[in-house]
């Protein structure tokens, strides 16, 4: 659908069996998670936060992370996968006045272009919460669209649907985070989806069919 202009999409028309992997935030820079992504070329698409790449440490110290900041924003250039904007330090966008929006957005997208040597063109709000200030001000950084999702990927690769059938459609994104076990996870979704014979679509590509030339 279109708001003010700047569409919010959360799945791809396509008849292809094809899904798009999208995952967010940073925190867990797992390099076997990094190793099965460059290895089988899957274009998955980051959606980062600057605090969580750039994070020493979980906030509250939850057990089982160990990945935590290794690598900062090399471990993301060298994923070979596009890097967009999740802002700079996750917050519900929709408690902040359009200045604070414009700040949090403006700020990841020149982060990411700084280190990553590209500028986003793809935003995810955190939480998926946004409203027509975040559109604004999304488009107002230079993005071209708002990505959302259709299902949700929880731990042991569990996919949490948000249709009534509970089953992959042509066109779903999904949306992981950079939890642990990364790796394991990640592996265990790779396999569950090509054996419903889906296989993985680059969601830069589609959009650029999508969205009107900048």
């Amino acid at each position: 659908m279109k708001q003010d202009g700047l569409p919010v999409i959360s799945s791809i028309p396509t008849k292809r069996k094809v899904v798009f992997l999208t995952i967010d935030d940073g925190w867990e820079q797992d390099p076997g998670f990094a190793r099965i992504v460059r290895e089988r070329r899957i274009p998955i698409t980051v959606f980062a936060t600057r605090d969580a790449v750039e994070a020493e440490d979980l906030p509250d110290g939850e057990p089982g992370w160990k990945y935590v900041g290794a690598g900062g924003w090399p471990y993301f250039k060298n994923l070979g996968v596009a890097i967009e904007n999740h802002t700079l330090t996750h917050p519900d966008l929709r408690t902040l006045s359009p200045e604070a929006q414009k700040a949090e957005i403006c700020g990841a997208s020149k982060a990411i272009g700084r280190h990553i040597g590209r500028a986003p063109e793809l935003f995810r709000p955190p939480f998926g919460s946004w409203n027509p200030a975040t559109l604004t001000a999304a488009g107002k950084c230079g993005l071209r669209a708002v990505v959302l999702w259709t299902a949700s990927v929880q731990s042991d690769a569990k996919i949490a649907y948000q249709v009534e059938d509970k089953r992959l459609r042509p066109g779903d994104i999904l949306l992981l985070h950079f939890r642990p076990p990364l790796e394991k996870d990640f592996a265990k979704l790779v396999r569950k989806i090509e054996k419903r014979g889906f296989t993985f679509g680059d969601l830069g590509a589609y959009m650029d069919e999508l969205l009107p030339p900048q």
